[in-house]
C-alpha cells in the first residue's frame, strides 16, 4: 500500500513539473509575441515600434547643400568636436574637400560651445556666411531663430539683434554688396551693417495689426509667402509685403494643459466668405525714410498679391489675384512713382493658379511663365510688354515644375511625366521651342525623380527613389547625367527595407465609366492566396492640394501600411479627378465647385469597381482612412456610402468648408453666395445621420490648420443622430499631431487597434 502511495506520489511530483514546464514554455511564447521590436530577431516582420521608435528606418541626412563657385558646401559632423559641425566645401571637376569653416570658428566669445548650425548662406561675393540657428516654430515651421554673420578672412563672428530677444528674427538676407543684413523682428524690418554697430529699423509700426515683412496666417498657409521683403539689385531699396489684419474674426486655441488655469492664443483668421486682411506692397530706402506704396488695387481686401520679385533697380513684377482667383495679372511697378502696368492676364473658368517664380531673360526683356490656356500646363516665352507670347514645350502632356535654366546655351529643364502621372523625370528643350524634348532621367530608373539644379545649369543635387525603394542621392552632371559623386546611399534602410517580408506594389487603373479611368495602387499581404478573401483599406486624400498615387517612398507611412498588408490586410489608394495629377486642365478642375461630391461619387465608384474585379477582396470588410482633406473624404465617403464602407478612420477632418479658410475653400468653390448648394453638399456633416458603420476621429487641440471646432460639431451632429463612434482627442497637437513623446506611436498604435478590432484581418 505504501509502495503504491509513493508511486502516485512521484507520479503526482512529476505531473506538477510537466504542468509547470508547460506553463513556462507558453509564457515564453506568449513573451516573445510580445517582445519589443529591439529584441525581435525576424528582421522580415515589422512592428510598431520598429517603424515609429527604431532607427531601422531612418534615412541619412545631406546638407542642407549651397551651390558655391567651383562646387558647393554642406554642413557635417566635426571630426574634432564632439556633437558640432564643420562647414565642409567639395569641388566639382577635382573633387577635392576641405573644411571651410571648422566648428571651432563657430564658438561665441564667452562659450565653450560651436553653435548648432541649421542653415547658412553666403553672401554674393563668398566672404562672409550668414549662420541660422536656435529657430522656434511659428506655425507649422522654424521661422523665427537667431543669425550669426562670420567673416571668412577675419574669422570675426557676430550675433545680429543682438539687444533683441533670443530666437526672434525672422528670414534675414544679405545685401547684394554684402555689406549689411536685412531682417524681420516683431514684424518689422530692420538693416544692420556687418562691421558697424548700426542697426537701422525701416518699418515703425507700432499696431499688433500691422505685419510688414513677413505674411499673415492664410497667405503663409496658401501661398506659401512666409519670407516677405526682397533687396533691390542695387541694394539700395527693399521692396515689402504690408498687411493690416485689423477687423479679420479670431480664431482661439485653448490649452488645458500646460497651466494651472487654461490658456488662450488667438489669431485673426478668414474663414469662407469672411473679412481678409489688406495686403499691398511698399518699397523703402534701405537708409529708411518714407515708404511708398505700389498703386495695384482699390480693394486690397478683395484681391491678393501671392507674388512679388524685382525685374531691375527701377522695376518690380507683381502677381494679382481677384477673390475669386480665377484671374491672374502680371502687373510691373514703377518704384519711384508708384505706378503700375498690367502686361499679361491669365484666366480661366475655375481657377488659375499662382506662377512660384517668373525668371527673366535677355536683361529682362523676356521672361519664363506656365500656363494651362491650351488645356495643358506648359511653358511660355512672353517678351517684357506681353505682346509676343511663345509656346516652348507644346503636347498633350503636363510641365510639373521648372527645374532651372541653363541661360548660356539657352536650354529650360523642367519635370514632366507625358506617360505615367505617378512618376516624375527631368526633361530639357531648347528656349526657343524649336527642338524636340528630350528626356534627361534615365530610362532604367522609373519612379520620381527630384533636382536641385546649379545656378550655371551644369549640375545638379539628385534624388531617386521609387514606391518600394528608399531615396538615394547623387550629384549629376547635365545634361549627360553622369554621376559625379553618391551623397546619399541609404545602405542601412536599403538593407533593412530589402530583409522584408513583402510583395511588390501594383499599380493599376479602375474604369469608373463615361472615358474616366483613375490611376491606383495596391499592396497584398506577402503570403497573399487569391483563393481567399481579405479586407482592404482605403487611404483617400483627394482634394488638389495633393496626390497618393505616387511611384515614390512613403516613409513612415508606406512602413505602415505594409505592416498591416503583414497582418493580413489589402492597402489600396485611388486618385481621382481633381487631384494635382499632371493629366491635363480638364482633369484637375473637374472639382471646381463640387470638392466633396465629386471626390466621393468618384471614389465610390472606384470601390465598388475594384470590388467586382477583384473575388479576393471581401465585401464585408471594406474600410477607408485619410488625414486632413483626406480625414474630410473618409468622412463623406462612410456617411455618403454606409453599405459599401464598414470602418473609417478619419483623423484632422474638415467637417464643414465653411469652417476653413478663404484662399482654399474659396478658390476651388467660389464664393458661398455664388455656390449654396455646393457649399451644403460638400461638407460631410449634412450626411451624418447615415452612418451605420465603425468610426473612428482624431483631432489635436491645438491645430491651427484645420481647427477641433470641425470635430466637434459633427460630434454634436452624430449625438444628435443617435450615433456610435469613437474619438481621440490629442491635447495642443497641431494638424501634424507629432509633438510630445511617443505621440507618432501612440497615434499609429491607436488607428492599427481601431482596425483589427472593427475590420478583423487575414484571409477567410
Amino acid at each position: 500500500m505504501r509502495k503504491k502511495e509513493n508511486e502516485f506520489n512521484r507520479e503526482k511530483s512529476r505531473f506538477k513539473f510537466d504542468l509547470a514546464l508547460l506553463s513556462l514554455i507558453l509564457l515564453l511564447a506568449a513573451t516573445i509575441n510580445f517582445l519589443p521590436a529591439k529584441q525581435v530577431k525576424d528582421r522580415s516582420i515589422l512592428t510598431l515600434d520598429r517603424i515609429f521608435v527604431s532607427k531601422d528606418f531612418t534615412s541619412e541626412k545631406f546638407g542642407p547643400p549651397h551651390w558655391i563657385k567651383g562646387g558647393y558646401a554642406v554642413l557635417e559632423k566635426s571630426k574634432f568636436i564632439k556633437k558640432a559641425q564643420d562647414i565642409v566645401f567639395y569641388g566639382i571637376k577635382k573633387g577635392k574637400r576641405r573644411i571651410l569653416v571648422s566648428a571651432k570658428h563657430l564658438i561665441p566669445i564667452g562659450k565653450k560651445s560651436p553653435l548648432k548650425i541649421e542653415d547658412f548662406k553666403f553672401s554674393k561675393d563668398e566672404s562672409h556666411i550668414l549662420l541660422y540657428t536656435n529657430s522656434k516654430r511659428v506655425w507649422r515651421r522654424n521661422t523665427r531663430g537667431d543669425y550669426w554673420v562670420l567673416g571668412l578672412e577675419t574669422w570675426k563672428l557676430k550675433k545680429l539683434g543682438k539687444n533683441f530677444k533670443p530666437a526672434s528674427l525672422m528670414f534675414a538676407k544679405f545685401s547684394p554688396d554684402g555689406t549689411r543684413v536685412a531682417y524681420v523682428y516683431k514684424n518689422n524690418i530692420y538693416v544692420e551693417y556687418i562691421d558697424q554697430n548700426k542697426v537701422i529699423q525701416l518699418t515703425k509700426s507700432s499696431s499688433k495689426n500691422i505685419i510688414n515683412g513677413t505674411s499673415d496666417w492664410v497667405y503663409e498657409e496658401e501661398f506659401s509667402l512666409r519670407d516677405g521683403f526682397r533687396w533691390s539689385p542695387d541694394g539700395k531699396y527693399i521692396a515689402y509685403w504690408q498687411f493690416d489684419t485689423s477687423g479679420v474674426p479670431l480664431f482661439y486655441l485653448v490649452n488645458y494643459t500646460d497651466a494651472l488655469y487654461p490658456k488662450l492664443k488667438s489669431f485673426p483668421y478668414p474663414k469662407v466668405g469672411q473679412k481678409n486682411s489688406a495686403c499691398r506692397i511698399g518699397v523703402i530706402s534701405a537708409e529708411g525714410g518714407k515708404t511708398l506704396w505700389i498703386k495695384v488695387s482699390k480693394d486690397p481686401r478683395n484681391n491678393y498679391i501671392p507674388r512679388m520679385e524685382w525685374v531691375d533697380n527701377d522695376t518690380l513684377v507683381l502677381q494679382h489675384l481677384n477673390r475669386l482667383q480665377n484671374t491672374d495679372r502680371v502687373i510691373l511697378a514703377n518704384v519711384h512713382t508708384g505706378k503700375t502696368k498690367t502686361i499679361l492676364t491669365e484666366t480661366d473658368k475655375a481657377w488659375v493658379d499662382v506662377v512660384d517664380n517668373i525668371r527673366w531673360l535677355n536683361n529682362g526683356k523676356y521672361f519664363i511663365w506656365l500656363s494651362e490656356r491650351d488645356g495643358w500646363r506648359h511653358v511660355y516665352l512672353v517678351s517684357r510688354n506681353g505682346e509676343k507670347i511663345r509656346l516652348i514645350t507644346p503636347g498633350k502632356y503636363d510641365v510639373v515644375r521648372i527645374a532651372g535654366i541653363d541661360k548660356n546655351e539657352k536650354w529650360l529643364y523642367y519635370i514632366a511625366s507625358p506617360e505615367n502621372p505617378a512618376q516624375r523625370y527631368l526633361y530639357r528643350i531648347k528656349l526657343n521651342g524649336k527642338w524636340k524634348p528630350r528626356r534627361i532621367t534615365p530610362l532604367n530608373q522609373p519612379g520620381y525623380h527630384s533636382y536641385t539644379i546649379s545656378p550655371d545649369g551644369k549640375w545638379a543635387f539628385h534624388i531617386y527613389s521609387n514606391f518600394d525603394t528608399p531615396p538615394t542621392a547623387d550629384l549629376v552632371k547635365l545634361p549627360s547625367h553622369k554621376e559625379v559623386k553618391i551623397l546619399v546611399s541609404n545602405s542601412k534602410l536599403f538593407a533593412n527595407v530589402k530583409a522584408l517580408k513583402r510583395r511588390p506594389v501594383e499599380f493599376f487603373k479602375v474604369d469608373i465609366g463615361n472615358g474616366i479611368l483613375l490611376n491606383a495602387w495596391s499592396i497584398k499581404p506577402p503570403d497573399f492566396n487569391p483563393n481567399k478573401k481579405y479586407p482592404v483599406l482605403f487611404y483617400v486624400y483627394g482634394e488638389p492640394a495633393g496626390q497618393t498615387v505616387v511611384d515614390r517612398w512613403g516613409r513612415s507611412r508606406y512602413l505602415w501600411h505594409l505592416m498591416l498588408a503583414q497582418q493580413g490586410y489589402v492597402i489600396m489608394s485611388v486618385d481621382n479627378q481633381g487631384t494635382p495629377a499632371p493629366c491635363g486642365r480638364i482633369w484637375r478642375k473637374a472639382i471646381y465647385k463640387k470638392l466633396g461630391i465629386l471626390i466621393s461619387e468618384q471614389q465610390s465608384k472606384a470601390a465598388r469597381e475594384i470590388l467586382k474585379q477583384r473575388p479576393y477582396l471581401d465585401r464585408n470588410r471594406v474600410g477607408v482612412w485619410g488625414w486632413s482633406g483626406g480625414g474630410t473624404s473618409t468622412l463623406n465617403l462612410i456617411f455618403r456610402y454606409p453599405d459599401l464602407y464598414k470602418t473609417a478612420m478619419s483623423v484632422a477632418p474638415v467637417t464643414s468648408p465653411r469652417f476653413y479658410d478663404s484662399i482654399y475653400e474659396e478658390r476651388y468653390m467660389s464664393l458661398p453666395e455664388d455656390n449654396p448648394e455646393g457649399y451644403k453638399l460638400a461638407g460631410p456633416i449634412p450626411f451624418a445621420h447615415q452612418l451605420k458603420g465603425n468610426l473612428l476621429i482624431v483631432h489635436g487641440t491645438g491645430d491651427d490648420n484645420v481647427h477641433v471646432q470641425n470635430t466637434y460639431v459633427l460630434v454634436n451632429e452624430l449625438i444628435k443622430d443617435n450615433k456610435q463612434f469613437s474619438l481621440m482627442i490629442y491635447p495642443n497637437r497641431s494638424h501634424g499631431i507629432f509633438e510630445g513623446k511617443n505621440t507618432r506611436r501612440h497615434l499609429f498604435g491607436l488607428l492599427t487597434k481601431y482596425l483589427k478590432s472593427h475590420l478583423p484581418p487575414g484571409p477567410r
